[in-house]
Formats: structure tokens, C-alpha cells, sequence
């Protein structure tokens, strides 16, 4: 049976994270299609990602166009998860995406998507924290899971932006 108690700040925060998957989702995509595009060798040969073969690992080799992608789409996967759960909850999903960055340069790229990474880290902390304190273990062990996902984002760019 779900906690149908769950507070306002809760939905808040479940909310936010909604809004941050939406956000990165589109922004990793976008910055996976521009990266791709650049990747051709001659500027009259357009690459188009073979969605068969997006399942990559985040390989220095696939980036930055592969890992874009994967992990927009884990992002999405992610988004879906949070929305689920709210509407499971009885509360209402936000219906924009926020404004995002795509960043002009590789490494503006990294830094950018970096740092989105870290907040959500906060964020999902706080949002196990909370869900556990209103004895809500399905949303406490399903950020759980997401956060663990983001730790791994976030170390692949830090990872990335060394390289550099």
C-alpha cells in the first residue's frame, strides 16, 4: 500500500527532480546531436547516432557524442521513474522543462553537465532523507537507485573534463 501522506515539500522536491531529469534529458541530447554532427570528417557527411548501438560505455572513445546520448536517455528513463511515483503518490508532475545550457566548447560542455550532476546528488540526498522521515521506503529505495546512477554521471564528467 503507498504512503498517500506525503508532504508538500516532498512533492516540491520529487517535483524539482522531475523538472532537472526533463532539463538534462533534452540538454544532453541536444549536446549529443551538435557533438555528433561535428565528429563527421567532411562537413557534406552528416553521421546519424544508430540507435542500436547507443548502449556504449562512457569510453573517452564515445565521447562526447555516445555518452551524450546514453545518459540522456537514462535521464529520461529517470524523469518517467519520478513522474510515476508522484502520480502514484497523488500529487500533481510539473508539465515544463526548465531553461537549460548546451555550452559552446567541449569543456564548457563538461563543466556545465559536471555541475548539474553535483546538484542532483543534493537534491536526490535530501529527497531520501525526506522520504525516509515520512516512512516512505519505495520512493526512499527508488532515488536511492537514481542517485546511484547520477554519482556515476557526474564521475564520468569530472573523469572527462581531466582529460582535457
Amino acid at each position: 500500500m503507498e504512503n498517500k501522506n506525503t508532504s508538500p515539500e516532498l512533492f516540491k522536491l520529487l517535483n524539482n527532480a522531475l523538472g532537472r531529469e526533463l532539463q538534462v534529458s533534452v540538454q544532453y541530447m541536444l549536446q549529443h546531436t551538435i557533438w555528433n554532427g561535428k565528429s563527421s570528417t567532411l562537413p557534406s557527411e552528416v553521421k546519424k547516432s544508430n540507435p542500436s548501438k547507443f548502449v556504449t560505455s562512457h569510453s573517452p572513445v564515445f565521447f562526447p557524442s555516445k555518452s551524450l546520448k546514453k545518459t540522456a536517455i537514462t535521464e529520461m528513463i529517470h524523469a518517467e521513474n519520478i513522474a510515476e511515483r508522484i502520480t502514484i503518490l497523488g500529487g500533481d508532475i510539473v508539465k515544463e522543462v526548465p531553461d537549460y545550457s548546451v555550452g559552446d566548447s567541449l569543456k564548457e560542455i563538461l563543466v556545465i553537465d559536471k555541475t548539474q550532476e553535483a546538484s542532483a546528488i543534493q537534491l536526490y540526498n535530501k529527497i531520501i532523507e525526506m522520504a525516509k522521515e515520512e516512512g516512505d521506503k519505495t520512493t526512499a529505495k527508488m532515488i536511492g537507485s537514481i542517485l546511484s546512477d547520477e554519482e556515476d554521471h557526474h564521475k564520468t564528467f569530472s573523469t572527462l573534463l581531466k582529460m582535457l
